[in-house]
C-alpha cells in the first residue's frame, strides 16, 4: 500500500522542539513508519522555489493535515495571512484529515489573529490541548490509530467480523449454506426454514457488515476460501513418539472451509491413533473404540480452529 502522507503546519521557530519530536517518534516507530510518511520542511534541500508554493504544494498532497497553533501567528503576506492560516484554509477547501492541536490554556497571550485561526478552527473540528511534547507525541499518535482503524488498515475488532470488500454473494456456495440450515435444524432450535435465501440466512448470523460480507462468511460458506483468506488452512503432521524430530512420517495441509478443516483434521488424528476393535459377542455390531474418544478429539480441534 502506499504510505499515508502527513504534513505537519505550525510556526517553525515556536514549535522547534515539538517538531522534532514528532519526526524522531514518527519516523522511529514500527507502526507510525510502516503506514505514515512525514513532510517536514526541515529536511528539504535548498531549491530554486518560493516557499509558500512548497508547502501549499505538499498540503495539495499529504492526506492528513497537523496544525500546531500556538502564541505566535507568524508572517505575514500582502493580504495579512501567515502561512499556517493559508495551509489551514488550502487543508480545509482539499477536504484533507485534519487534526488540530493548540498549545497552552492562556489564550490571552496569544496574537490576535492566531485567537481568531483557532476559534475558526473550534468551530468545524475538535481540537486537542497540549502543554509538552510527550503530550503532543501521545495525542497525535492515538489519532493516528484511530485513523487506521477508521480506515480499516488495522484491524481494531475481532478478525471474524471484519468485512471484506473483496467478496459478492457469487462467491458463496449456496449448496453449503442449505446443508447448514439443515443440520442447525436436525440438531438445535434453528429458527430459519429449509430453502432460506443466502442473504436472511447471512444476516441472521450477523455475516454482513456495512453491506459487505464479513471473513466469518468466507471461512464458512466460501467455495474457495483460500482465495481470500490464504492462511486460513490447517496443517496436521505425524511424529513418531513424543518429542518433534525428523524425518516426518506424515504431514498435510488441508484447505476449504473450517467445516471441511474440522472434519478432515479429526479424521487425520483418528487415523494415527489406537483403535481397537471388539467382537460379535454382544451382538452383529463389532464395537470399536478410538484410544481417546472422537467427541474429544473433535472438541479440541474446533477449539483449535476457532481460536486460530
Amino acid at each position: 500500500m502506499n504510505p499515508v502522507r502527513i504534513f505537519v503546519s505550525s510556526v517553525q521557530k515556536e514549535f522547534a522542539g515539538e517538531r522534532e519530536a514528532l519526526r524522531i517518534y514518527l519516523r522511529g516507530d514500527a507502526l507510525m513508519r510502516r503506514f505514515f510518511e512525514v513532510f517536514f520542511f526541515e529536511d528539504v534541500s535548498a531549491t530554486d522555489c518560493n516557499t509558500d508554493d512548497l508547502y501549499l504544494d505538499e498540503v495539495r498532497r499529504c492526506d492528513i493535515y497537523v496544525g500546531l497553533f500556538g502564541e505566535t501567528y507568524g508572517s505575514e503576506n500582502a493580504d495579512g495571512l501567515s502561512p499556517t492560516e493559508r495551509e489551514f484554509d488550502l487543508a480545509t477547501s482539499e477536504g484533507k484529515y485534519r487534526l488540530i492541536y493548540v498549545k497552552g490554556t492562556d489564550d490571552g497571550a496569544r496574537h490576535p489573529k492566531m485567537r481568531a485561526l483557532i476559534g475558526r478552527a473550534e468551530a468545524g473540528l475538535v481540537r486537542k490541548r497540549f502543554n509538552t511534547a510527550s503530550e503532543l507525541v501521545a495525542g497525535l499518535y492515538a489519532a493516528l490509530v484511530d485513523y487506521l482503524a477508521e480506515k480499516q488498515l488495522i484491524r481494531s475488532g475481532p478478525f471474524d467480523a471484519a468485512p471484506c470488500e473483496k467478496v459478492t454473494l457469487k462467491d458463496l456456495d449456496p449448496e453449503r449454506m442449505a446443508w447448514f440450515i439443515r443440520t442447525a435444524r436436525a440438531t438445535c432450535r434453528f429458527p430459519l426454514t429449509e430453502g432460506a435465501p443466502p442473504h436472511e440466512l447471512l444476516e441472521h448470523l450477523n455475516l454482513i457488515y456495512d453491506g459487505y460480507l464479513t471473513n466469518a462468511a468466507i471461512l464458512l460458506f466460501a467455495k474457495k476460501p483460500q482465495k481470500f483468506l490464504a492462511s486460513s488452512e490447517v496443517k496436521c503432521t505425524h511424529f513418531h513418539g513424543i518429542e518433534v524430530a525428523k524425518p516426518i512420517p506424515s504431514y498435510q495441509t488441508y484447505k476449504g472451509t473450517v467445516f471441511d478443516l474440522v472434519d478432515a483434521a479429526v479424521d487425520f488424528v483418528l487415523s494415527k491413533i489406537a483403535l481397537s476393535v471388539g467382537t460379535r459377542e454382544a451382538g452383529p455390531q463389532v464395537p470399536v473404540r478410538y484410544e481417546i474418544p472422537k467427541e474429544v478429539i473433535a472438541e479440541a480441534i474446533v477449539n483449535a480452529v476457532a481460536h486460530r
